[in-house]
């Protein structure tokens, strides 16, 4: 009896809590003015609070194929404590790409980047001293620059397809990740790591880059077997470059790649760079630029394989630049490749290995839909676009899930007609890819050896994209029948 009459009291006192709540909701509803600001539609999700994340989880671009046909080119989702918002097409993210960095900042949602950069560099400094080093990576790629590492891509390639036998078959996707690693290895890191360390280097850049799981977005500190391998990798690396760079300064001896491009790099108060930076901008210019050349080199393969009329053209093309200059293949030469280079741009607006870009938002701003609806992005949200699904809007191009390199031809210019951020894949405005020259080069040495000297099948199904990977790529083998032969010109 007096449990029943306890039960009752906390039931009574329940209620009085939950009617207390509605009558001060309808109340402040009547009396507090209606907001004017026109808010993006909220995606809804079950159960509340954590529904918005569950659904994140399984996968953004799932949402965004699931949302866009309801709910437009921009909409919210409940993160449990966070808001994403996201900007879909060139209207609407034009803000996103050119907005300054007291606008939409990138260094809050991508600071899970710090234990693997390090301590000092990219995400773990503020804007100021982030564009000086910004500025680094640009004189480190400049045109001279780009030009010697040419010549170092094309001698990779050269020895490393020369242990290919007459015929046989491959997995082009393994082939191709180890020769871009090896190429970078030479190019950015340096000769003392690809004559000597590239092995040790090689081991230890994996352990960095599986302690990038998903989890390490939320929590990069985590205390998981993953990241104490990355941790453990980093210290180890820091000391490897520590030892090269004070070699090469006892020397006084210059080398033509990125690490010395960074030894010899100051601020604008004079400040050399230290060991500990160096270090930090080699692993954030390898792992910016090694997956994106290994993924799109592949799926540009597996495109040309698949539809013979591209690898025609790609091949007679080629023709038609060994009549001109011969055997020879520099950075002037391959830029002359259009047709090759229209081939990498489909492969990379179809599957660009970033699905997602991220900013906070530390103010409020509007934006416009195609359609002419406008809505009001508080501050305090993030904000998101997303190259993998932006690419593919049916409004911009034409049978947008079909490969077609034609679409970026002269007078067609598919990316340009909706406006300057129709094409995403390298991102754009004030954060566009300082690697995007680097990558074409490399991927087109590679390709251009390959299409000169074998003739190439696809054996295996046309392969899938693998969700799952942080750094979105290719799923499972890519097997290629090969057969060595010199490319014929004049009928030679």
């Amino acid at each position: 009896m007096e449990m029943e009459v306890m039960d009752n009291k906390f039931f009574n006192v329940g209620l009085l809590v939950v009617a207390t709540l509605l009558v001060a909701k309808i109340i402040s509803a009547l009396i507090m003015p209606r907001s004017s600001r026109r808010l993006p539609p909220v995606i809804k999700a079950w159960p509340p609070l954590i529904g918005g994340l569950l659904r994140f989880l399984k996968g953004p671009i799932i949402v965004l194929r699931e949302e866009y046909p309801k709910l437009g080119n921009v909409f919210t989702l409940n993160l449990v404590h966070k808001n994403i918002t996201f900007l879909i097409g060139p209207e609407v993210s034009a803000h996103f790409f050119k907005a300054s960095e007291s606008d939409l900042s990138q260094q809050e949602v991508y600071r899970f980047n710090v234990p693997t950069f390090g301590p000092g560099v990219v995400f773990d400094v503020d804007y100021s001293i982030r564009q000086e080093q910004f500025r680094f990576f640009t004189e480190a790629l400049r045109v001279n620059k780009l030009k010697g590492y040419v010549d170092q891509m094309v001698v990779e390639a050269q020895d490393y397809f020369s242990k290919w036998g007459d015929s046989g078959e491959v997995d082009l996707k393994y082939e191709l990740e180890h020769l871009i690693i090896l190429t970078a290895s030479r190019c950015l890191l340096g000769r003392e790591v690809r004559d000597q360390l590239f092995d040790d280097v090689s081991t230890l850049f994996h352990e960095l880059d599986n302690g990038m799981q998903p989890i390490s977005v939320m929590f990069p500190y985590l205390p998981i077997p993953a990241h104490r391998r990355r941790d453990r990798a980093r210290k180890r690396l820091a000391e490897i470059f520590a030892s090269i760079i004070a070699s090469r300064k006892a020397s006084g001896k210059c080398e033509n790649d990125m690490l010395q491009c960074f030894i010899d790099s100051k601020y604008k108060n004079g400040r050399p760079t230290s060991e500990v930076e160096v270090t930090g901008l080699l692993i954030a210019a390898l792992f910016a630029g090694q997956h994106t050349s290994s993924i799109t080199s592949t799926w540009t393969g597996a495109y040309l394989l698949r539809f013979k009329e591209y690898f025609v053209a790609v091949v007679e093309e080629q023709k038609t630049l060994m009549k001109k200059h011969g055997e020879k293949i520099d950075h002037d030469i391959l830029s002359e490749m259009e047709v090759l280079y229209r081939c990498i741009k489909e492969a990379l607006r179809l599957h660009p290995p970033l699905i997602m870009l991220l900013r906070q938002s530390h103010t409020d701003f509007s934006v416009t839909t195609h359609e002419g609806k406008e809505y009001d992005i508080p501050k305090g949200h993030i904000v998101a676009t997303s190259p993998a699904f932006a690419n593919r809007l049916s409004h911009i191009y034409k049978n947008p899930d079909s490969y077609d390199p034609d679409r970026f031809a002269p007078g067609k210019d598919e990316d340009k007609v909706a406006g300057p951020f129709s094409y995403i894949s390298f991102g754009g405005g004030r954060h566009g890819c300082l690697g995007e020259p680097f990558a074409y080069l490399q991927i087109k040495a590679i390709w251009s050896h390959l299409l000169r000297n074998f003739e190439l099948e696809l054996i295996s199904p046309f392969p899938e994209t693998d969700w799952n990977a942080m750094v979105v790529g290719v799923k499972g083998k890519v097997m290629v029948q090969y057969k060595r032969r010199r490319l014929s010109v004049n009928g030679l």
